[in-house]
């Protein structure tokens, strides 16, 4: 083996390992996004608690690919598709810790309604949509190991979905708020976990956006579909007593 053979082995080496902890990070971000949403469905503060240690982990592999992407670009000083591999790993990492901080606020949430009763049809609303954003982390981190823009292109587009449930989730939790003061502390807790799924669902967008990046070179022409419409949400009326 030449020099020159010896220079694109060793940086194919280190592009993969870069890969394998981008491939790590998302495995840890889904487990922690899972298993907040189950320990806030069951009230289950061991599972919250084991959930918020987790987050460590994430925060970790981030300081790893930062410092090895920094040292690639230094040595190795690539250009197009090459350079375009790094800083999407780099923009990745950085979305996956956010990811891994909106799984821990969730598993917060979970230990602060153990000893609320839940309405059975909230929880559901809030594990459908949970179920949806984590579906989404996983498409879009399967697009970005095929190098995938049309798979990523699908999770961009479906984002706005996540949105309309977090939508009418806000306003079904108001209404329960407006009807019985006693239902406002659950009912905070729940919106706020509500409010973290759905930024989620935003992270996995930007997800999406930066593997159409990496393999085509250009942005999404599109304009980023958006649903969120809770800012401008009437507060419900409050029902009187029959």
């Amino acid at each position: 083996m030449d020099e020159h053979e010896h220079i694109v082995s060793s940086y194919e080496e280190e592009l993969s390992t870069l890969n394998n902890k981008i491939a790590k990070m998302g495995g840890l971000a889904e487990q922690v996004l899972g298993q907040s949403i189950d320990a806030l469905q069951a009230r289950d503060p061991e599972l919250a608690g084991d959930t918020i240690q987790l987050d460590e982990s994430i925060d970790l592999l981030e300081k790893e690919i930062e410092e090895q992407a920094v040292t690639m670009i230094a040595r190795r000083q690539p250009l197009a598709y090459d350079l375009r591999q790094i800083m999407a790993a780099l923009r990745i990492s950085s979305d996956l810790e956010r990811i891994g901080d909106l799984g821990k606020n969730i598993a917060k949430r979970a230990l602060a309604v153990v000893e609320e009763q839940q309405p059975k049809q909230l929880m559901l609303g809030l594990r459908h949509m949970g179920d949806l954003a984590l579906e989404q982390l996983k498409e879009v981190l399967d697009a970005f190991v095929e190098r995938d823009a049309d798979r990523a292109l699908k999770v961009w587009y479906k984002d706005e979905d996540i949105d309309s449930m977090y939508n009418s989730l806000f306003r079904e939790l108001l209404t329960y708020m407006m009807e019985d003061p006693r239902n406002i502390g659950l009912c905070t807790h729940l919106l706020f976990g509500a409010k973290n799924i759905e930024r989620v669902g935003d992270h996995a967008t930007n997800i999406a956006e930066t593997v159409y990046f990496l393999v085509h070179g250009t942005p999404i022409s599109d304009e980023r579909p958006k649903g969120d419409k809770t800012s401008s949400t009437p507060l419900p009326l409050q029902r009187s007593a029959s």
